[in-house]
């Protein structure tokens, strides 16, 4: 086995395993940050007119 094959195929392995979350994944925790980020802004340009 090359040197680059092996590099390659523990790569890939390694980013099966990984577990990180992704933006995309989090759901409902990200849809709350998101509408209490839309709310403030709101509020805020209401003050500021």
């Amino acid at each position: 086995m090359k040197t680059g094959t092996r590099f390659i195929k523990s790569v890939i392995k390694t980013a099966k395993s990984c577990d990180t979350p992704m933006p995309w994944a989090r759901g409902s925790r990200r849809a709350g940050f998101i509408v209490r980020r839309r709310g403030s802004s709101d509020r805020a340009s209401l003050r500021s007119a």
